[in-house]
């Protein structure tokens, strides 16, 4: 099995080329394409996810010795969560090689958080099955890149960390109001307002109610810890 030009490209993107080419096209192959016989990329999704989870894990461990369990946690959440494995493949332009079926390609599936996280994951699988563990590892490490390092930052749970700077201050906790929503049934794009009680409020639009108020948690505490 050969691969296209753009398959090609691709794998100069990862720095991974496949001894199997088969491995990669199913990692790209949305559930909308498959067929009896072409598989989709969901049994590699599920394993990709655990071996993203094991080199996240050993990377902490080893960059911070002494750190706890509770300190270890939401850092390891963040690197490994749908929205960072989406970041992930946009840097690497997978979206662009996708196999979609005709819905998911005219309703923005390219673009789409949670689908571009699944295909991540996929690809990792593919990697560590045409492979070992230790080419997958290299590769996500090299494609996570600094996010390791600044992951302290990137853990900081925006609606928590709203909600504690209310709770210092007295105040109730932020309320969140859905304020609009457009795009088609099966690809929402919300609108999302976050408020608290001394009136300050912020909005967001995403693909999703949680990422939403998370962007809107996180620009209205921007906007009261820049007004002191």
């Amino acid at each position: 099995m050969k691969l296209g030009a753009d398959l090609k490209a691709f794998e100069e993107r990862i720095g991974h080329v496949f001894a199997a080419p088969g491995r990669l096209i199913e990692a790209v192959t949305h559930p909308s394409m498959s067929s009896p016989t072409r598989a989709d990329n969901q049994r590699l999704e599920f394993l990709g996810d655990r071996v993203l989870g094991l080199v996240m894990a050993e990377a902490l461990l080893a960059a911070d010795t002494g750190a706890s369990e509770g300190t270890l946690a939401p850092r390891f959440n963040a690197l490994v969560r749908k929205e960072t494995c989406a970041d992930v493949a946009r840097q690497i332009d997978l979206g662009a090689v996708l196999r979609l079926g005709r819905s998911e390609t005219m309703s923005g599936g390219r673009r789409k958080q949670a689908l571009l996280g699944d295909a991540m994951e996929a690809v990792i699988a593919a990697v560590y099955l045409d492979a070992d563990f230790e080419t997958a590892r290299d590769m996500i490490l090299r494609l996570w890149g600094d996010r390791i390092g600044r992951v302290e930052e990137d853990a900081r749970d925006a609606k928590t960390a709203l909600q504690e700077w209310a709770q210092a201050r007295g105040f109730a906790p932020p309320t969140y109001v859905e304020t609009a929503r457009s795009g088609p049934d099966h690809a929402p794009v919300f609108t999302i307002s976050a408020t608290l009680a001394n009136g300050a409020s912020a909005s967001a639009t995403a693909g999703s109610k949680r990422e939403a108020q998370q962007s809107a948690a996180k620009a209205l505490l921007e906007q009261m810890e820049q007004n002191g």
